[in-house]
């Protein structure tokens, strides 16, 4: 008996052998002039003959030319069943936006190409070492769908389609640097909540939640397994990415009432057909990216961002996306200012109780942008995507039949007001809804940090609106050790009153990890419910509580965070309605009785012993912490400033 074969070598098929050495060429011939001959590049011509060669019709290659990007991950059958599994709901369905796009423009007259590049699922990667490739991924893809762009040198228009944390910030980016080119976003919309479970941001914190027997093993497993009641779309609350589609909206480069729509219906296919009769509109009008993308555009987006409450991760990506277009990136002074003079108008997960589809029915963006052009916080005058101004599309909006049936569905479907989804100012401010962001600083934060104050529960909060809490410092320097502590239950356990300090995974540490890990336990943990915790990293969009992060100097460049030691006293100060707060190392004054600053002892410390890079930090990732260090930190939206970068590379001018 001859002995078996491995799969892996011979299968047995023995079609595989039918193979053809030639065949004829496409039919037909290219409608070339001599002039064409004569003039244009090779490549254009032989671009022609690659599209051919794909089955265009040769009659239809000399048609305006539209490049669709996405962000698409996984493979679908084509009933809409896995054939392999994208890393994520949010890449999920956008071929199907990708396709809606495409089939409008070959029924209006353009060829249509398509490229991709995927983007990773920052909720996968919680906890995990992909989360040092996260934030870095960002600046890759914007790198990778700029030279994607470029790579089609005919292309007459570019539409971007994307969703999730990085994907969307880095096609805004990429968009947004496409300079004499009409462009537009599609948001990839958001996925819905199941009426028998959790949403995406509570449902991790299963594990934490099971090891302090909240809930057993089997309420685990099920809740699990319902999160996510559609396959395709974002998250169901306001973190990066219903932020970043907020945002895209804001900018004018996704057309009206386009972002958070849920994912796989008619409303969200119809945002992918506009986008493109946009794009059309903008080449008529000679539009381009340097049109849309202006200061005004990115200040409408830092106020509607506000608006919506919107996550802070936002700080990171708006500004790079301004430094994409060729513009001055918004400084920490400028967030401070825009989030002072608006008010927050969305009652919405995780601050709030409605998920995002309810936004989007309620009116969604331009609802929101109704409201703030009311209170005059707003420069309308600004060209959309749309082929008309921010004012003309307002106009639009306020009359709409689209904005009349989609508030009646909200209250039909789900019995909800729509003006306790996105409430006018004035109810706003009876209902107490606190502004977006604190800005804070201190002797252990002296280049700043941030808070979502938004996400402060109220009970928190003292009577004139400020969240006080001193205690003393437990300290670690990897978010794994801090987990550990808070699954613990014997003297190693987080103690209630401690203040939660997690250093050294800034930037240089593990590439500025999210710790979503740590803050959504601490929400759910009802012994731990308002711990205050610190750290030189960044947040989920959907983390919650009395959470400092973006503290600067990170500890591995020397931050005073660094220089922590258990039982040190700290104090947090967190001022929701002056958006200011400190966070300080203090003792106590002997000849007042009072805690004050202690910069002292930080200043003869030296840093903590354990702190180090992640063993497992890429080198990908150490190079991107160096490159944006070098170009403005994290404050400046973690970019690459090529002149900056340069500049340092040549050192100083030799004499």
């Amino acid at each position: 008996m001859a002995p078996s074969v491995p799969l892996s070598l011979d299968r047995g098929d023995a079609a595989i052998y039918g193979i053809t050495t030639a065949a004829p060429g496409p039919a037909g011939k290219l409608p070339l002039t001599a002039d064409d001959l004569l003039q244009k590049p090779s490549g254009d011509l032989f671009g022609w003959s690659l599209d051919v060669g794909m089955g265009w019709a040769p009659g239809a290659v000399r048609q305006p030319q539209m490049l669709l990007l996405s962000t698409l991950g996984g493979m679908r059958e084509p009933d809409g069943s896995p054939l392999a599994l994208g890393y994520h709901t949010g890449h999920w369905e956008v071929g199907l936006l990708m396709r809606e796009a495409a089939l409008t423009c070959r029924a209006s007259g353009w060829t249509p190409f398509a490229g991709f590049c995927t983007d990773p699922c920052d909720g996968r990667s919680q906890g995990t070492p992909g989360m040092f490739d996260s934030l870095p991924y960002r600046n890759d893809a914007a790198t990778v769908l700029g030279r994607l762009i470029r790579s089609l040198p005919t292309r007459s228009a570019v539409l971007g389609v994307a969703t999730c944390d990085k994907g969307l910030p880095a096609m805004l980016m990429a968009v947004a640097g496409a300079g004499d080119l009409p462009v537009a976003i599609v948001p990839g919309g958001v996925t819905l909540p199941a009426t028998d479970g959790e949403d995406a941001g509570t449902v991790q914190t299963i594990g934490a939640r099971f090891s302090h027997g909240l809930i057993s093993l089997e309420e685990a497993a099920a809740l699990g397994c319902r999160a996510c009641a559609s396959p395709g779309g974002g998250c169901q609350f306001l973190g990066t990415a219903a932020s970043a589609q907020v945002v895209a909206e804001a900018l004018g480069l996704a057309v009206p009432h386009s972002a958070l729509a849920p994912s796989g219906q008619a409303i969200w296919l119809d945002g992918a057909a506009r986008a493109v009769h946009g794009l059309q509109a903008q080449r008529g009008l000679g539009w381009t990216a340097r049109t849309l993308v202006t200061d005004a555009s990115i200040r409408n987006a830092m106020v509607t961002h506000a608006a919506f409450g919107g996550s802070t991760n936002l700080l990171l990506h708006v500004p790079a996306i301004a430094h994409a277009a060729g513009l001055a990136r918004p400084r920490l002074e400028d967030w401070m200012a825009v989030n002072r003079a608006v008010p927050r108008l969305v009652d919405a997960l995780p601050a709030g109780p409605h998920p995002t589809v309810r936004v989007h029915l309620a009116g969604g963006v331009p609802e929101v942008l109704l409201h703030l052009r009311a209170l005059g916080l707003l420069d309308t005058r600004v060209p959309t995507c749309a082929g008309v101004t921010l004012d003309e599309a307002l106009d639009w909006w306020a009359q709409s039949e689209r904005r009349t049936r989609c508030r009646q569905v909200l209250r039909d479907r789900d019995r909800v007001d729509p003006d306790t989804v996105i409430l006018p100012p004035a109810s706003a401010a009876v209902a107490g809804l606190s502004s977006t962001v604190c800005f804070m600083r201190g002797t252990l934060a002296p280049d700043g940090a941030i808070v979502k104050s938004t996400a402060i529960a109220r009970d928190l909060l003292g009577e004139d609106g400020v969240y006080r809490h001193v205690g003393p410092a437990r300290v670690f320097t990897s978010e794994a050790d801090a987990i550990r502590a808070i699954k613990a239950h014997d003297e190693t356990a987080l103690a209630p009153g401690e203040v939660v300090v997690v250093a050294g995974i800034g930037p240089m540490g593990t590439g500025m990890e999210e710790v979503y890990q740590v803050t959504s336990a601490l929400k759910h943990l009802p012994t731990l419910r308002g711990t205050p915790l610190l750290t030189d990293a960044r947040f989920s969009g959907v983390s919650t509580g009395p959470c400092v992060g973006h503290i600067g100097p990170e500890a591995l460049a020397g931050g005073p965070l660094g220089r922590l030691r258990d039982g040190d006293l700290v104090r947090v100060v967190i001022d929701t309605r002056a958006l200011t707060g400190t966070v300080d190392l203090v003792r106590l004054d002997p000849a007042t009785s009072a805690l004050v600053p202690d910069p002292e002892t930080l200043a003869a410390r030296a840093p903590h012993p354990a702190l180090a890079p992640h063993p497992k930090l890429p080198d990908a990732t150490r190079l991107w912490a160096a490159l944006q260090a070098t170009s403005g930190g994290t404050w400046g939206g973690c970019v690459y400033d090529v002149e900056a970068i340069t500049a340092r590379l040549a050192g100083p001018p030799s004499t």
